[in-house]
Parts: C-alpha cells; structure tokens; sequence
C-alpha cells in the first residue's frame, strides 16, 4: 500500500487532468492521478480534434461560467504554449416558429440574462455572409463572435504536462477496482495494488457507474453511443475556419458541425442520436449507416461540404436524467469530489478542473454550481423522467 498523497484523482482526461493542474495551482503537493489506459488515448470523450466551444446555451447555469471558463483556457495557452482555442463565430439555425427556434429563444434569454452579446441573422444574412447554407425562406438564426473551436486533445496534454512538471504523479494502464471511503481519506483499490489519499476527485466518465455503490451513489446514468463523421469534398476552401463558422442546426434533430480543422475534411454529427448502450456494449467500431444519415443532411443544408467520408469516429455520452452536469461533493464526504459532464463539457474542462481543486482545497467555489448537484431531482428522485434534449423536454435529443 502507497501512503502519504494528499489527492488521488480517478481518470486522465479532459477533467481529470485539468483537475490535477488546477490541485498543484491551488497549493497540492502530492497528487496521484490514476488511467485505466494509455495517457492521451481516444477511447473515453477527449480523443479527436475538436469540440464546439460557446457562450450560447439554454440556460444562464452555463452562460453565466463561459467568462471564467474562457479565462481558464487562457491561462492555460499562456502557460503551455499551446494554442488550443481557435475563434470562428457560431452560428445557431433553425425554421422560424418551430420547436428549433424556441430552443434559439432560450439560448437568448440566458445570454441576455449573462449580458453576453450576439447577433440576430435574417435569412439574407445567413445567405449573403455564410453563402455554404442552403437553407429554407423561413430560417432564423443567431450569431455569438466568442464561439469556435476547442481542440481537446491539444487540452489533455497541455494540463497532463503541466501537471507533470509541477510534481503531480501520473500512473497509466492501471483499472481501479474499488474505493473505500473513510472520515479522514480514501484508498483505492486497483490493479496494482492500493493507494491511500486524503482527498479524492472521480472524473471517471462513462465508467463512474462502476464506482457508484463505493460512493454511496445510485443515480442512473445513460450511455448513448455517438458518431461523428469526417467528409472531404472538392471544395474544402470555403470551410476554413476564417470562412466558416462552428455551427448548430436546430429541427428535429440536432445537428452540429465544424470548419476544416485537424483532418482535410469538414466534421459533423447528430447530438444525442439516441443509440442507448449497457457499459458492457460500449464498441469503438463506427456504424455503417450514421455517415449516410449525415451525408443526407449535407446533401440538403452544405452541398458544397458532401464528398467521400474520411473517416468516423465514435464516442459515448454518459449522462444524468436531466443532462445537466454532476459538479459536487458527495453528501457527508466533502473530501470526495465527483464530476459528470452529461456529454457536453469538454468546453468546460479547465474551468470544471479549477472547481474541482477549490472544492476540496478551499471548501468552496465562486461559482454557483448548485444547479449541479447531487441532491437535485434528476439525481435522488428515481421517477424523474429522462430529459436528454435540453431545454425543450423532449428527451431525443440535446445540445452540443
């Protein structure tokens, strides 16, 4: 048994390792961070290029942490030396009227709510400054100046070496098995043996219903696997980054998408597509039939952006009832931390790291995270009905 670390972290991804950072920032000396798999790996929800990053949500829950989150990547730039935001504009569409179009209404009350500034686009001008559209007579949409790209894999190893550097120990290829909660720490079991720790932050993903019973937690957690999908096409100079923004589609599905960016092709996928998965069936091989559904919607809305698909890539959601974070500590145990991103933080991450290492180094955030707590309803009521498109309550799909 290995003693004396003050923290122990459960997962080297996008959380975990910004998590790490964030401890050695606020003061810890002697953080262990654990990884089932190799560092830097693609097999949980920080593999790829890129993620949309954004102001523009459905809730000022989120709105109202985008000035600090862009600040932590800031921070993060600045000290890695690496470039891992790329500013393109968003723009968010959808026929006016329609069910899309409230979700649009929601995006901006809550960045009214921020004071965050954007743009309302006409058809004309989603036609005459975003030419690749084809969109109907009646389309609506809105544009925030901040969005872009947020290269996550770029982000995993700038907080795994700047961890490293500042003495935080990384161990790789090892599986917890189990984690014994005590009033003054934690240990945790594993394939090489047990560690014991003062404090403890689970950023576990898709895995962290494996830890539950340990942590006295039983919410249900959905996984759905999801596939994005990479399309080269004679005319990828008009998707460059400079010409062509990060986007979401709003109808009865969501899609989203990306400029050229990372690989020679233009990126795009459904949101919450719905393929519901046990743990044990989580697969890495991509679906036959998802590049022909996205490529159906090139067709229609970006014909300029429809080629030969390059390549897919798949990735799980693991996901609350309501699809709201998890960001807190576990009830009677303030020296456990526990994160759950619902899909939807890799945007987030830094910032959610920052949080995680104030919560037990300081007790406390400057942020208001009580909308993501573990003792909200979609987390103890067992009859909470399953909201996984958010802001609308329809549960089929949900935002990026």
């Amino acid at each position: 048994m290995t003693q004396g670390y003050s923290h122990i972290v459960i997962g080297a991804g996008a959380i975990g390792s910004a998590a790490a950072y964030w401890l050695t920032q606020a003061g810890a000396e002697r953080v262990l961070v654990l990884e089932q798999f190799e560092l830097g790996h693609a097999l949980g929800s920080s593999g790829d290029h890129s993620r949309i990053i954004r102001r523009a949500y459905h809730r000022d829950d989120y709105t109202k942490l985008t000035a600090a989150m862009f600040a932590a990547w800031a921070h993060v730039e600045e000290r890695s030396g690496l470039k891992i935001y790329t500013q393109t504009g968003g723009i968010d569409l959808a026929v006016a009227e329609s069910p899309g179009a409230a979700e649009i209404d929601e995006y901006r009350r809550a960045m009214d709510a921020a004071g965050i500034r954007y743009d309302e686009l006409t058809i004309d001008d989603i036609r005459g400054q975003y030419p690749q559209w084809n969109v109907s007579d009646d389309t609506i949409g809105i544009h925030q100046a901040d969005a872009g790209i947020l290269d996550i894999r770029r982000s995993v190893s700038a907080h795994v070496s700047l961890a490293r550097a500042a003495g935080v120990e990384f161990r790789s290829g090892v599986v917890v098995t189990g984690v014994r909660i005590d009033a003054d720490g934690v240990t945790v079991s594993t394939s090489e043996g047990s560690f014991d720790g003062g404090q403890l932050v689970v950023a576990a993903g898709s895995w962290l219903g494996d830890l539950m019973p340990d942590l006295g937690l039983s919410f249900a957690l959905t996984l759905s696997q999801e596939q994005v999908g990479y399309f080269s096409s004679q005319n990828l100079s008009d998707f460059t980054p400079d010409r062509f923004p990060i986007w979401i589609h709003h109808s009865d599905e969501v899609h989203y998408g990306f400029p050229v960016y990372g690989e020679a092709a233009v990126k795009l996928a459904r949101d919450m597509r719905g393929h519901f998965i046990s743990p044990s069936e989580r697969s890495f091989v991509p679906d036959d039939d998802e590049p022909e559904v996205l490529r159906a919607f090139l067709r229609a809305h970006l014909p300029g952006a429809d080629g030969p698909l390059l390549m897919s890539k798949t990735c799980v959601y693991d996901m609350p009832a309501d699809r709201d974070f998890v960001l807190d500590t576990v009830p009677g145990h303030p020296h456990v931390a526990v994160f759950n991103g619902a899909g939807h933080a890799g945007k987030f991450a830094s910032l959610v790291g920052r949080i995680l290492a104030d919560l037990l180094t300081v007790g406390r955030t400057e942020h208001d995270i009580s909308s993501f707590s573990l003792t909200r309803p979609a987390i103890v009521d067992p009859d909470f009905v399953p909201l996984f498109r958010l802001g609308t309550g329809d549960e089929t799909v949900s935002a990026v």
